[in-house]
């Protein structure tokens, strides 16, 4: 497994992400996005299959809120990479595929599957 954790030191969600690899004695590289914003090619990679740009936006963070996004057209993958704390955290990957998320449900199945 290559994992990468996106999320913020104040994130609970990210945390708890943190955590669950670590009781694994899974290795992680942990990207703050408060500090270190996603590239383009880590966006393009994260998205498919279930997740859209529209899963990533945190519609309830304070950017969304305070850039007034709700009623704006604007360009969705621009936004979140001029903006990291838009992000809908935490957002793990591996390679292609990546969750959104808190969502150990299907952590356990990438697991189990380095396993065979």
């Amino acid at each position: 497994m290559n994992l990468q954790i996106f999320g913020t030191k104040k994130c609970k969600d990210s945390k708890k992400a943190q955590l669950y690899f670590q009781e694994r004695r899974i290795s992680f590289q942990f990207i703050n996005l408060a500090e270190k914003e996603m590239s383009k090619g880590e966006l393009r990679a994260i998205l498919g299959g279930a997740i859209t740009l529209d899963t990533l936006i945190d519609t309830e963070s304070k950017v969304y809120v305070d850039k007034n996004l709700k009623y704006m057209v604007y360009d969705k993958e621009e936004t979140l990479l001029a903006n990291p704390l838009l992000f809908k955290t935490p957002i793990v990957r591996d390679g292609k595929r990546a969750t959104v998320g808190y969502v150990p449900e299907i952590w356990k199945i990438w697991i189990d599957e380095t396993k065979k």
